[in-house]
């Protein structure tokens, strides 16, 4: 008997099947503040640190809406690859401003949280414009 039992490179050597998936997630969602847009989407480094602050995973966090700390806390890791220099202190500001505008909270939970876990992979493809049309 000649098994090794040392790694999965052996695994893999007899085929290897590509599966190509077909691209159907837009790349971002946006938060318009005073006519600016601002790029959202959660990263596997950020949704790391987000659980890790929490103790638990997002989908959890979100299941109910969160208390607006959680929601901000959320939008500063969705924000931080693509928004450079966005601290919390500037989320809570452009919050602030939003709902000057005529924002309030639970459309930032609908329109804003839950369609940046949509675009971030939190939901299979074929569900997301379900999703999004149920937040509506």
């Amino acid at each position: 008997m000649n098994e090794n039992l040392g790694g999965l490179d052996e695994v893999n050597e007899t085929e290897e099947k590509v599966v190509e998936m077909e691209k159907k997630r837009r790349p971002f969602h946006y938060w318009t503040v005073k006519g600016r847009d601002y790029r959202l989407k959660l990263q596997a480094g950020s949704i790391e640190r987000v659980e890790n602050k929490y103790h638990q995973n997002i989908m959890n966090i979100v299941s109910e809406m969160p208390p607006l700390t959680v929601m901000l806390t959320i939008i500063q890791a969705a924000m931080e690859n693509w928004e450079a220099g966005m601290n919390y202190t500037k989320i809570k500001k452009l919050y602030d401003t939003w709902t000057e505008d005529g924002g309030d909270q639970f459309s930032f939970y609908t329109k804003i949280i839950i369609p940046t876990l949509v675009v971030s992979g939190f939901f299979p493809a074929d569900q997301s414009e379900e999703i999004m049309e149920e937040m509506k």
